[in-house]
C-alpha cells in the first residue's frame, strides 16, 4: 500500500488514524477495535467488511 494513501485514510466510522498490517493486509483503528481489509492492494473500509480486534490484538499494540 502507498505511504500516500495510507496518510490520508481515516477510520469510517471515528475518522481517526489506521495502522496498515502488511501480513495480514489490513488497516487497523484501535480506537474502534475494527480490521478493514486490503484487497489486491484496495481498502475495504466498509463496517460490515471489517473484523473486530481481539484483546490479544489490542494489547499487542
Amino acid at each position: 500500500m502507498e505511504a500516500r494513501l495510507l496518510d490520508i485514510l481515516v477510520c469510517p466510522v471515528c475518522k481517526g488514524h489506521l495502522v496498515y498490517n502488511k501480513a495480514a493486509q489490513e488497516l487497523i483503528c484501535y480506537a474502534d477495535k475494527l480490521a478493514f481489509p486490503v484487497r489486491d492492494d484496495i481498502p475495504v473500509m466498509w463496517t460490515d467488511q471489517a473484523r473486530t480486534l481481539t484483546q490479544e490484538e489490542i494489547d499487542a499494540r
